[in-house]
């Protein structure tokens, strides 16, 4: 038949179901229509018939009818998903990139996912870091839209799985910076306190769910203000920014976690000084890779508006 195509199935998408691979390479295609078209023998696997749900495997052959329209309709909304200000924005923020993922530094203000009233986040962009693989990156963690620092993005499907797995069993070592008001009474040490949500913050609360943050002191100027790293061994929402607060040092420019009432300070911008400063990825990867982004510029005005001493 003119027009039929034959596809080699390709090592990454080795596992993914039939329906998600159109899902990816035809979004014009209902899934009506693919089910018609698998039930009428249009489509086929091997030579065989094939349902939605079938599990795909390297280098078998799909045969496919002509499907241009939707093929078509698919390549040109991608190609009006990021203006040329923000692919050359987001290519700006890349820190590290190999075959299987992309760090981002990501600035501060900027969300990683779209949500009421957000219409320009990181999953936006994703279309502009392609470059030499057919799909995007893909988003395996999170961090706050006004934290900054490093952000980690797949680019196959199975680098997704191992990540998503290792950022929801902790395998993965992160660490922040934050400058916090005030001064922790111990130079090193650990933050057990149990959290729970109520309303739009985390609080410390005894039958919460169990947090544990590892923190150290950098430099401090005084009582009044001090540089804090901080590693979290748990992953509760806001748990550093809570836990901070809770040993009576909350983070500059944090709105939602300083007491009472937010301190602005004249000589620093009001902005949230906490950032995800480095990420272990050795024990995914089996040889040492620390991933490290430089700190925005407003920390380093900070510092030297302060008097704080940060070598990175």
């Amino acid at each position: 038949m003119a027009g039929v195509k034959i596809i080699k199935i390709r090592p990454e998408d080795d596992g993914m179901r039939l329906n998600r691979w159109f899902l990816r390479e035809y979004p014009g295609l209902s899934l009506g229509r693919l089910q018609k078209l698998l039930r009428t023998k249009q489509i086929k696997l091997d030579g065989q018939r094939a349902e939605t749900s079938t599990k795909l495997t390297a280098g078998q052959e799909l045969r496919l009818p002509p499907l241009d329209n939707e093929k078509a309709s698919a390549d040109n909304l991608k190609k009006e998903k990021v203006s040329h200000l923000d692919e050359n924005f987001i290519l700006s923020l890349v820190i590290y990139k190999d075959n299987e993922i992309i760090a981002l530094n990501k600035p501060s203000g900027l969300a990683v996912q779209g949500g009421t009233n957000t219409d320009r986040h990181i999953d936006g962009m994703l279309e502009a870091l392609k470059f030499e693989k057919n799909d995007k990156p893909k988003l395996v963690h999170r961090i706050d839209k006004d934290t900054s620092g490093v952000l980690i993005l797949a680019r196959s499907r199975q680098s997704a799985e191992l990540l998503t797995r290792a950022f929801k069993e902790k395998n993965l070592h992160k660490t922040y910076l934050a400058l916090v008001r005030g001064c922790p009474s111990k130079e090193v040490g650990e933050i057990k306190a149990p959290l729970e949500k109520e309303g739009e913050k985390m609080v410390v609360i005894s039958n919460g769910k169990p947090a544990v943050t590892k923190y150290r002191v950098w430099d401090k100027v005084g009582t009044k203000f001090s540089l804090v790293e901080a590693s979290p061994l748990t992953g509760r929402t806001h748990q550093i920014r809570a836990h901070l607060e809770h040993i009576g040092c909350p983070i500059v420019g944090d709105s939602k976690y300083f007491g009472e009432k937010r301190e602005r300070f004249a000589n620093l911008k009001d902005k949230l000084y906490l950032h995800a400063y480095k990420i272990d990825l050795s024990e995914i990867y089996n040889k040492k890779l620390i991933i490290s982004a430089p700190l925005p510029e407003y920390f380093n005005e900070a510092f030297k508006n302060l008097g704080i001493e940060f070598k990175e």
